[in-house]
């Protein structure tokens, strides 16, 4: 439950990305994830998770130094026009409810 907990909130409700899709590596990590803020809180509750695009971005990062590289990866999407997204945990959970309800029965 807690492990399902910590996923949720990163992808589900993202773009979901099919082969015909032809993005390179850096778009298709930051456009299926998402971050959660909330500080070191987050952080410790979420086990660096929170830091989803980052995450995807280096996998073999150790986990604290997730948190130093987000400003740099945020700006060098903002330079890109490429959407960096994050929210909140209840934001996140919200969004993720809203996508489960959406999917087909």
């Amino acid at each position: 439950m807690y492990l399902g907990c910590a996923f949720a909130p990163n992808h589900k409700g993202m773009p979901v990305l099919g082969e015909q899709d032809q993005l390179d590596f850096l778009r298709r990590q930051v456009l299926t994830s998402r971050n959660v803020t909330g500080g070191w809180p987050m952080e410790t509750l979420l086990g660096g998770l929170n830091y989803q695009i980052e995450h995807h971005l280096f996998p073999s990062m150790p986990r604290p130094s997730l948190r130093h590289c987000r400003l740099l990866v945020r700006t060098y999407c903002a330079q890109r026009g490429l959407p960096y997204t994050e929210a909140g945990l209840a934001t996140s959970y919200a969004e993720v409810l809203r996508a489960l309800h959406a999917a087909p029965r």
